[in-house]
């Protein structure tokens, strides 16, 4: 018996960046960290999709949007096991997973009330200690923030 093909649950993409896999309880953080409601691009946010290997998911397409390699990575901050399409004339260019960057910078807080990041107007940096479990460690106080701990600003 053949299979029955289902309707594709979001709208295809010509040219541009979808965001795939992303967990469901994650996705409007995304949508945050890439700052997309500051795009005029046409933009697809798909949420608690029907997934095979993640029971639900999230999906972000992005209209004639590329992003650098730097920005698309702080994405593995929040979920780890993205993969990010290249879409060119319909057809998957390029397939590639998001790789948390060795320094984070200006996208969370300290969670040290005492660092001088959060008693001056500078930008935070941290140095990624551990890439598979998400711990961090401030540039400037020392203090080391696990994944669950995480406050993005």
């Amino acid at each position: 018996m053949k299979e029955q093909r289902k309707e594709l649950q979001v709208a295809a993409l010509c040219n541009g960046t979808a965001i795939d896999h992303i967990p469901s309880n994650v996705v409007f953080k995304v949508v945050s960290l890439l700052e997309l409601e500051k795009l005029s691009n046409p933009i697809t946010i798909g949420n608690n999709l029907e997934s095979k290997k993640m029971n639900t998911k999230g999906i972000i397409k992005i209209s004639d949007k590329f992003f650098e390699e730097e920005v698309i990575n702080k994405i593995a901050l929040i979920a780890p096991n993205v993969v990010l399409n290249i879409i060119k004339d319909y057809t998957v260019v390029e397939k590639k997973r998001v790789i948390l960057p060795r320094k984070i910078k200006g996208i969370m807080k300290c969670n040290n009330p005492k660092c001088i990041t959060n008693n001056e107007p500078m930008s935070t940096k941290f140095d990624v200690i551990d890439r598979e479990n998400i711990e961090l460690q401030c540039h400037y106080c020392s203090v080391k923030i696990k994944k669950d701990e995480i406050i993005l600003k």
